[in-house]
């Protein structure tokens, strides 16, 4: 049975899509795995269509969520008119019930899709957790490996300083594991210059 959506620490994640632009050298899926700690059966041998999708949210009770997670085995924003949808259909159900809405992306929604998605966030989305990775676009595709090489950087940094007018909270995300001090503290710098936050997370490898 694919998974759609799954709990973890409070809060409910969907995962719509294995699509992605980049190969990070750090992901689940080199590994041949199928899931994480998070859910056993995350690869999709079909995405859900956006009405199979709801099906699946609507069986949820939100008074016991803290966050409702887009996430998933891919880059969610291949999806984000879909996302768009979802929302505002739960949020047509379940108003000021339902809980904050984030977004886990890398960031590349606007090359994925071919024009500024950024505006239509607003009002529907809370939080967006961007993967910042490495501090410079060289670190950056040595890691992540994206299909639109050093470009994929530049647009990720510009996704969030856009973002920011329009999402109440962004945040970047980079990943403790062997990173130095030093390297934590350019993330830092990086994320004060675009008027974003940061958040060190810790590495999880299963």
């Amino acid at each position: 049975m694919e998974t759609i959506s799954y709990e973890y620490e409070g809060s409910l994640y969907v995962n719509l899509t294995n699509k992605c632009d980049c190969a990070c050298v750090f992901c689940l899926r080199h590994n041949g795995h199928k899931g994480s700690i998070y859910a056993d059966d995350l690869w999709l041998e079909h995405e859900p269509t956006r009405q199979e999708a709801l099906d699946d949210l609507l069986s949820r009770d939100y008074s016991q969520y803290r966050e409702l997670v887009f996430c998933g085995f891919g880059e969610p924003m291949y999806r984000t008119d879909d996302i768009l949808w979802l929302v505002d259909q739960l949020k047509e159900r379940f108003g000021d019930k339902l809980p904050p809405v984030r977004i886990n992306t890398n960031g590349h929604a606007n090359l994925i899709q071919g024009r500024d998605v950024i505006p239509d966030l607003k009002g529907r989305i809370d939080t967006l957790s961007i993967s910042l990775n490495a501090n410079t676009a060289a670190e950056y595709v040595a890691l992540c490996h994206p299909v639109q090489g050093e470009a994929a950087y530049q647009a990720m940094l510009d996704f969030a300083k856009e973002a920011k007018d329009y999402v109440p909270h962004v945040v970047f995300t980079v990943v403790d594991k062997g990173t130095a001090p030093e390297e934590i503290e350019e993330s830092r710098r990086i994320a004060d210059s675009l008027g974003v936050k940061l958040r060190v997370r810790s590495y999880i490898d299963s």
